[in-house]
Parts: structure tokens; sequence; C-alpha cells
């Protein structure tokens, strides 16, 4: 059977969506059916316990152009789009949330767009979001202060919605939650990076998994995005910075000493004191930051020099040929391509 390079990958990582994926992903297919570019959709189930897999599975039977990946148990957003992009085959990488809230109609756009422009990364912007307030505020903050800090100044680093050239994206290294920072780590390699407004739907079933606590686990991945972003290839630099510092404060101690002890009776006393002693210590932070530098400096050849980056573990496939990268020429047309009903797939 013949093979077809698709022009357009698109991954929806999905958890506990046994309430969307029929209606869901049936639209996706029906509207990527629809356009101009031959596409393959990847949908990774990040070890959903409900019947998502199943849902998927019967899709999938349907339509060979759905290829499904179920993940071994629960590893995260992240994981579950950096499984889609290292299978994706296309030029063109889309990422889609599984909730229907990102209208696949928008891809067609934000491809041209890509295409047009050329871009490397084109992200889309949830300019009218259709979430509660609260939630909209706060992202609003923190894509502000990703921006500020990391110099990459876009109004959504939420929205999954985005087009990458595959060549800027399948190959990175993600880890956490940091699939809402690709456009800073496509940026750290020369990505051109812009930005358009996109349509955002209410959810009409299922549950967000979205919940505040993120919060924290974002801001701590930042701190990171912003280190990997200035001192990736030179950790010692950092560390080196901070012995500088550390020194600089232990000759300033030393130097207090020596002025009170020249101006005190009691020179022992003022050598014995606390400047010297707070000196010391700040002599001591400076050696340990040289170690800490040294063993960083190793670590990062070494990463350099073998890194699979891979840490989720696969359960099965679907829809994928031999050695897992080959797919099957033949589809439905896009009049068939039906979602079964919940009273199909209960009786079935």
């Amino acid at each position: 059977m013949p093979l077809i390079r698709p022009q357009v990958s698109v991954v929806v990582p999905v958890f506990q969506e046994e309430a969307s994926v029929p209606t869901v992903i049936g639209h996706f297919l029906r509207t990527l059916a629809g356009q101009r570019r031959s596409f393959e959709l990847i949908v990774v189930n990040d070890g959903s316990r409900d019947r998502t897999g199943e849902l998927l599975d019967q899709l999938a039977a349907q339509e060979p152009r759905l290829r499904v990946i179920h993940l071994a148990r629960n590893f995260g957003q992240t994981a579950a789009l950096m499984a889609g992009f290292w299978v994706a085959r296309a030029p063109i990488i889309v990422p889609l949330d599984g909730d229907g809230q990102n209208p696949p109609e928008e891809i067609e756009r934000l491809c041209d767009e890509l295409e047009a422009g050329n871009y490397d990364v084109v992200s889309g912007w949830r300019k009218d979001r259709q979430d509660p307030w609260l939630r909209t505020q706060v992202s609003r903050a923190a894509n502000w202060l990703i921006g500020r800090i990391t110099g990459v100044k876009l109004h959504d680093y939420g929205c999954t919605l985005k087009a990458y050239r595959a060549n800027v994206i399948r190959d990175s290294r993600l880890y956490g939650e940091m699939h809402r920072f690709i456009p800073v780590f496509t940026s750290m390699h020369g990505a051109r990076i812009c930005e358009v407004v996109v349509r955002h739907n209410p959810r009409t079933a299922g549950q967000s998994k979205y919940g505040y606590g993120r919060i924290s686990k974002v801001a701590v991945d930042l701190i990171l995005v912003r280190m990997l972003q200035k001192y990736r290839t030179r950790p010692m630099h950092f560390f080196g910075k901070i012995t500088q510092w550390s020194w600089l404060a232990a000759v300033l101690c030393l130097c207090f000493a020596v002025v009170q002890a020249i101006y005190s009776q009691d020179a022992w006393k003022a050598f014995w004191g606390k400047a010297p002693l707070v000196g010391v210590i700040f002599f001591l932070l400076g050696c340990f930051s040289i170690m800490l530098g040294l063993v960083a400096e190793l670590a990062m050849r070494a990463a350099f020099e073998h890194n699979a980056g891979r840490y989720w573990e696969e359960a099965r496939r679907v829809n994928f040929g031999p050695g897992g990268a080959e797919w099957p020429a033949q589809s439905l047309p896009a009049e068939e391509i039906r979602a079964p009903s919940f009273e199909e797939t209960i009786r079935s």
C-alpha cells in the first residue's frame, strides 16, 4: 500500500475526556478533511482511566488518518505532547486541546500565516476567552510575567493552538509543565514568532483539568526556563557570578574587621567578632558555587553528547505501521467520518 506524507500533523493530548471524545474528535476529523492540506490526527491518551481509550480505538477503526498513542499511565500534558511531536511526520505540527474549546477551523489559517510570513511559530491568542473571569485574569498576569522575564512577549502562552515548523519542535526536550514555554524554547534556537487572534469556544462537556494549584508549578518552571534561556550552555557563568559576589562580600567583611581592629582598643576581639565569621561563610559559599558550577558544566556536556529525552512509557499504538512510523494512504471520505454515539458504543 502506498504511503503519503501528510502536510499537517495535529497532536491532541487527552485525559479523562470520555464525555467529549465521541463528538470532539469526530468534529476534528471532519473539519480537517475539509481543509486544503492533507493531515494526520495524532491523539495521545495520557493514561485515562475512563472509557477515553476505548472510544478512541473505535474512532481509529473507522479512520486510518486518526493515529492513537496510549500512554501506560498519566505522565502529564507535556509528556503527551512530546510523544505526539516525536511521531509526527508532517512539516507543520499543530497541537490542539481535546476539550473542543480550540476550534480546528483555525488550523488552516494558522498554517497559511506560517507559510506566508515565513514564520517558524504562529501562536494563537484567545482574545475573547470563554473561561471563568478569575482564571482569565490570572492567565493575563502570568503571560505578562513570562514575557517580561523571558523577553518573548505573547498575549497567550497558555493557548495550546499554535502552528510550528516541525524542525523547531520535533526534537524538543520538555519536562514538567513546560509545554506552555515552547515558544521560549524555539526562540532560543532563532525561531521567528508571530501571534494571531483565534476563536475560543466554551467547554460543552467534561471538566477542566487545570486548577489554580498549577500556578506554583508554572512559577518554578519559569525560573528554570529563564536559567536555561540564559545559561543552558554555560552554567559556570551563573555559578561564577555567585562566587564573585560571595568572595567580594568576604573581602568587605575582612576589611571591616581590620578597620574595627585598628580603631578598637581590643584588636583580638575585633578579629574574632561577627564580621570575620560572616566573611568565612561568604568565602565557603563561593567555593561551593564553583564546585556546583563544575558539576553543572559536566552534566551539560554529558547531556549534549547523549540526550534521549524520553521519559514516558507507551502501552500501545493504533493505526501505526511497521516501526511505528508509517500509516496507510486510504481513508474514508469526509462525509463518512462520524463519531459513534454513546448508545452505539454501549451496544458494541
